[in-house]
């Protein structure tokens, strides 16, 4: 590999090659934020709001409780919240005891929190009290001994906390989905930080090489794992993300946390690098558009991190309602390709730079990232972060980079890649390469200036005949057509050529397309063998919790009904 960077040259004035390697642990980011600006807003919760030296006092209370509940430096701890100012104190208290983070879905199903709650042995789980009591039914299962219910209405503003004692639909129906009863044992977190005096000062916090967060990751590929994120490695993603944008201010920024906290891209950007800068988080339970339009009315974002549809319904929704959001300076993309018309119609509204970035739950997430100038290339994921190597080695021998502007398989290497999955050596054997190398699965390719670009996923392509097939080729050429809405496209075991392609499509709102003739119009656009042998039409197409299409979910509910 050539020691050579060149993707440095596309950095806009300002951004540094490299970044200090952390020395302290991630709680010194929000000490330094309540030592700077304590009077600065850190959270806003529909109107309600928390100056930093308020949080700071919430979470050295919070961990005062914790520690009276005895945990200690090493457990693990599971967050199972929403987006809400509850999650920001029990994340950080967490931390601050030397303990594990461990986060979770509120919408998982108990058979899937009971999977990764028995994986990890957290004892103790904080979680929103509509999840409580599926917690307790799972807990036989784990080592969970403590339950904590959280109230979310706690945290709103009071006149909309006394709105919900009304007698009236409306309110019962928002209590309803906002609480639940909590089960015979469990605690109230309100209580017990309303009981709990300041942590002492004499309690030892965590070293910068700790263990701070258990990420699992989507199961996109398989069973989830929970990918072991060090205090080091999260300071340095945060670090390397508040350098990626020139012009931020320590103590002026309103970043918008619509992404959920409890997924690697929400927790990167929305609170560890916005807390670094002691920016205010607007914190959003769920994106929704006139959520998200009334709340830029009161408090006008300058940070926004998304994903593509987010852009393409709030774009939409100013073009109609005439709302503002041109306090928007910079917004970022992430977890899907990115549209260049979603650009083009975002920065119409904003007058601000939209681009695209990539990362993964074990790199913390962030690794790879457009320029934040006119040097942004759409179609590409961008150069790699400060400090951050990438390359593309041959995938029959990882040791080969590959010629310039051939595909490969996308290597990385930086401060932010983890140590490893809890518990899965074999696992972690088989994507920690020597040198630091982690493996991504993404088949990408680079120019010769730098820009990456990714070509799809290596256990997501299909083998046809012994020929390649990418399914987001054949995904493009699809939505291309008027009648298509989505589509995801998987490989099914043929015993003639292994693999045959299968795509399975949403249609356009009031059409009933004919699959011969989707069939027929890709072929004209496509190389036989990457043509779909067959054509499924449904209603909707499995997402993650980030609108991310799970093709594994689509490939299994094909094998299921065959």
């Amino acid at each position: 590999m050539s020691d050579e960077r060149p993707w440095l040259a596309a950095y806009p004035e300002g951004v540094p090659a490299d970044i200090a390697t952390p020395d302290r642990p991630l709680t010194a980011n929000l000490d330094g934020a309540v030592r700077r600006f304590p009077d600065r807003v850190a959270l806003d919760f529909l109107g309600a709001t928390t100056t930093y030296a308020q949080l700071g006092e919430q979470v050295s209370r919070a961990a005062s409780a914790l520690h009276a509940l005895g945990v200690s430096h090493g457990d693990r701890v599971a967050l199972i919240l929403p987006n809400c100012p509850q999650h920001v104190v029990a994340f950080y208290a967490v931390l601050r005891l030397g303990a594990v983070v461990v986060e979770h879905n509120p919408l998982y199903t108990a058979d899937e929190l009971a999977h990764q709650l028995a994986d990890h042995g957290a004892t103790v789980a904080i979680c929103w009290e509509k999840v409580a009591s599926t917690v307790a039914g799972v807990a036989g299962k784990t080592a969970v001994t403590t339950i904590i219910g959280v109230n979310l209405t706690a945290a709103l503003p009071l006149v909309k906390r006394l709105a919900l004692t009304l007698p009236l639909p409306p309110a019962r129906k928002t209590r309803a989905e906002m609480r639940g009863p909590l089960p015979d044992g469990a605690l109230s977190w309100e209580k017990l930080l309303a009981d709990a005096a300041p942590l002492a000062a004499d309690v030892p916090g965590p070293d910068v090489d700790d263990v701070a967060l258990l990420q699992y990751t989507g199961g996109t590929s398989g069973t989830p794992k929970g990918a072991i994120l060090t205090h080091k490695n999260l300071a340095a993603n945060a670090e390397q993300s508040r350098v990626w944008v020139p012009g931020l201010r320590d103590g002026g920024e309103t970043f918008y946390a619509v992404l959920p906290l409890f997924h690697a891209y929400g927790m990167t950007l929305c609170l560890t690098t916005a807390v670094r800068i002691a920016a205010t988080i607007v914190l959003l339970p769920r994106f929704d558009v006139a959520m998200v339009l009334s709340a830029a009315k009161r408090r006008p974002p300058t940070f926004f991190p998304g994903v593509p549809p987010m852009y393409e319904r709030l774009a939409a929704a100013v073009q109609k309602s005439g709302a503002d959001l041109s306090s928007v300076r910079t917004a970022i993309s992430g977890a899907m390709p990115l549209p260049p018309e979603t650009v083009e119609k975002w920065e119409a509204i904003t007058g601000g730079l939209l681009i695209e970035g990539y990362g993964m739950t074990e790199t913390s997430p962030i690794t790879v990232g457009n320029p934040i100038s006119a040097q942004r290339r759409a179609g590409s994921i961008g150069v790699p972060y400060p400090s951050t190597w990438a390359r593309i080695a041959d995938r029959e021998d990882l040791s080969r980079d590959m010629p310039e502007g051939e595909a490969g398989e996308l290597l990385i290497k930086g401060p932010q890649v983890f140590s490893g999955y809890w518990d899965m050596p074999d696992e972690t054997a088989a994507v920690l390469l020597p040198g630091g190398w982690i493996r991504t699965g993404d088949v990408a390719v680079m120019s010769p200036d730098g820009f990456f670009s990714i070509v799809d996923r290596v256990k997501e392509l299909i083998i046809t005949g012994g020929f390649n097939v990418y399914p987001s080729e054949v995904e493009d050429v699809l939505r291309a057509h008027p009648d298509v809405a989505d589509v995801a496209v998987v490989g099914l075991p043929s015993a003639k050529t292994g693999e045959e392609v299968v795509a399975v499509i949403v249609p356009t709102t009031g059409t009933t397309p004919d699959p011969e003739a989707l069939r027929a119009w890709a072929r004209e656009r496509l190389s036989g063998y990457k043509a779909p042998r067959r054509i499924e039409l449904t209603a909707e197409l499995p997402r993650s919790q980030i609108g991310k299409i799970l093709r594994r979910q689509v490939r299994e509910e094909l094998l299921a009904a065959d």
